[in-house]
């Protein structure tokens, strides 16, 4: 029996209809952000804004193109000098990439709405920012979602689920599960090994910004005090200082008399006279700062400095998925025996050569001449 002609078309065309909306709904992206809040798109994001700029490089880890992603990015933390060279090397359009910040961390609404964008990255930081929530509500009346990462204030548990988060919201998910895989594996290596609770934990301190002259600043919680107690170690300053960041007295230091030494620094600190060392810093540079800071005054009659249990370890590990290598040497650093076999210089190079479009030169760690 034929189909008359109208009803045929009719039929035809409710396929169509159906077979469309079918496509639309797979292309369709949903992802869960690390607020717990859903995040829809109509199709994998294009064109981004970063809240915080040197997530670039993280969206590095997973496309080999993650400047042609970026429509606007807020420079407040923006990519260091050697890293913004490395990029600009290879996509010259980075320097298209425009400013939308307002002050120290605000955003200017006006400046993302203009870039027609169809996805802002924002953090765990600004979540708590009155400023900043009053522009995420114009921006998404505006129609653009926002979603929320967070790489900086709980890197350990936050930051490969938002690496999948941005993996899924950008069309990524392989690339950023790869990452992941090879992330969770290095650090489950060390968690493994320091399950023993009769493991010795050396008693460390920890000196963030690094200078001869107004020590000590210190942590006593959250991102190096987490990395320090994963690497097996303990914080002492977590005995003194309640806050994530507060000072100690030098004679404090010596007084306290840690196992081990450790101070962070980088090209900043190189108008305090501190710790240089980082990205786009050479091996001459860095040994040469480090032993200027240990062997100053008190620095010196430290025990730990004495007997070469000291070390210098680049700051800004700290907002990256990339610190993975930073709490291998850590451990290491703390536990030499045990993880004698763990190479942190190896896993950096795998890094640049797997997941990184660009390599970065630099010193990140640096030890006691003998």
């Amino acid at each position: 029996m034929t189909m008359p002609a109208p009803r045929f078309l009719l039929a035809l065309l409710t396929v169509l209809a159906l077979v469309a909306g079918i496509g639309a709904a797979r292309a369709e992206v949903t992802a869960t952000d690390i607020l717990g809040r859903e995040i829809v798109l109509p199709a994998p994001a294009q064109r981004i804004v970063l809240g915080e700029a040197r997530h670039l490089a993280v969206l590095g880890l997973i496309h080999d193109d993650p400047v042609a992603l970026v429509a606007g990015w807020r420079q407040a933390r923006a990519l260091d000098a050697a890293t913004l060279e490395a990029y600009r090397r290879k996509f010259p359009e980075i320097d298209e990439i425009r400013p939308v910040g307002a002050g120290n961390r605000g955003i200017s609404a006006e400046a993302i709405i203009a870039l027609a964008p169809d996805l802002l990255v924002l953090t765990l930081v600004d979540q708590n920012d009155s400023a900043t929530q009053v522009a995420v509500r114009q921006i998404e009346a505006a129609g653009i979602p926002v979603a929320y990462v967070d790489f900086f204030s709980h890197p350990q548990e936050n930051s490969m689920p938002s690496l999948r988060i941005l993996g899924r919201l950008t069309g990524a998910e392989d690339r950023a599960e790869e990452f992941a895989q090879f992330y969770e594996a290095r650090l489950n290596r060390i968690r493994n090994r320091l399950a023993d609770p009769t493991i010795p934990r050396p008693r460390v301190f920890f000196h963030v910004h690094a200078a001869p002259t107004g020590c000590c600043s210190t942590v006593g919680t959250g991102v190096f005090h987490d990395f320090i107690t994963t690497a097996g170690g303990r914080n002492i300053a977590r005995d003194t200082v309640s806050t994530v960041q507060g000072n100690v007295s030098l004679e404090a230091l010596i007084g306290a008399d840690p196992d081990i030494y450790v101070a962070t620094g980088g090209t900043h600190m190189a108008q305090r006279g501190g710790l240089v060392l980082g990205s786009g810093v050479d091996a001459p540079t860095a040994q040469a700062s480090f032993q200027a800071l240990i062997g100053a005054t008190g620095f010196s009659s430290l025990r730990a400095v004495r007997e070469g249990r000291a070390a210098g370890v680049w700051h800004m590990f700290n907002d990256s998925p990339v610190h993975i290598a930073l709490i291998e040497y850590l451990a290491k650093t703390f536990h030499p025996d045990l993880f004698a076999d763990i190479d942190p210089d190896a896993t950096l190079a795998e890094i640049y050569a797997r997941f990184s479009p660009v390599t970065v030169p630099g010193t990140w760690w640096v030890t006691p001449e003998k």
